[in-house]
């Protein structure tokens, strides 16, 4: 049977399906994968999604706020649902819960786009790098990330929370093996702290993809084979290294700035 914009459902059991499959995407990094759909947690990420066309299956509310929920969210979704308070903990990663959310089915896998401008991640293990670095790759233009084997959970409640809307203007292809970049047909520009020209001295090819690794270990060997071009970031105040998203930030500044 078809259920109608906006219809309403109340749910008062922590044991309920749904309450089960909340919980497991707001604390599982990966579930997302099996359950085909992502939960959206809060206010900001519901309006990020909104304002670029999504649409959601569900719209979780909490009872002491869904008579006071703005009409944008209670029409949004094709269903509603309306759980006590004392369970939105069950389905919260956040220390204070939040009082809304969506679930949205998650977008289906596509292929690398051999053109497109790119972010590659290589083996980048921190939710909250990861995130901060898709926050920037769509501020700057850059609309492809491309997350090899071993990088976070591109969808997972940590990187959703740090990425603050920006997967959703953004193609993310994820569990890459790195012999398929070789599709790739813009040059592949990676960053290191002992190779290269200072990246205020080097012209950037436009458009490019840029690699971005592991926290510890950089880029990998085969990646750095494969790169066209290797740049450094001076830092006149001696600090060895810089952290990988404030990298990425610097890098994909320049990129987009860069006179052709």
């Amino acid at each position: 049977m078809s259920v109608s914009p906006g219809a309403v459902t109340h749910i008062t059991s922590r044991d309920n399906t749904l309450i089960k499959e909340l919980r497991k995407l707001s604390q599982d990094s990966t579930a997302y994968r099996k359950q085909g759909r992502v939960w959206l947690e809060g206010d900001h990420l519901c309006r990020a999604a909104l304002a670029r066309g999504k649409k959601p299956t569900l719209a979780i509310f909490s009872e002491s706020f869904w008579p006071s929920a703005p009409v944008e969210w209670s029409r949004a979704a094709i269903k509603n649902i309306v759980i006590p308070d004392a369970l939105l903990p069950e389905i919260s990663g956040l220390e204070s819960p939040a009082r809304m959310g969506f679930v949205l089915e998650l977008p289906a896998a596509s292929g690398l786009e051999a053109g497109a401008a790119s972010v590659i991640l290589d083996r980048v293990q921190d939710a909250g790098n990861v995130g901060s670095i898709l926050r920037s790759a769509a501020a700057f233009g850059f609309g492809q990330i491309i997350a090899l084997k071993g990088t976070a959970a591109l969808w997972s409640p940590k990187v959703l929370r740090a990425g603050m809307g920006a997967h959703f203007a953004l193609q993310l292809v994820e569990g890459v093996e790195p012999a398929a970049l070789a599709a790739l047909t813009v040059p592949i520009v990676v960053t290191s702290s002992h190779q290269g020209s200072f990246l205020h001295q080097q012209p950037l090819p436009r458009p490019c993809a840029w690699a971005m690794g592991h926290e510890g270990q950089g880029v990998s060997d085969d990646l750095m084979a494969r790169s066209a071009l290797k740049v450094r970031i001076d830092q006149p105040g001696g600090e060895e290294s810089l952290n990988v998203a404030a990298a990425a930030a610097i890098c994909l500044y320049a990129s987009a700035t860069a006179r052709c």
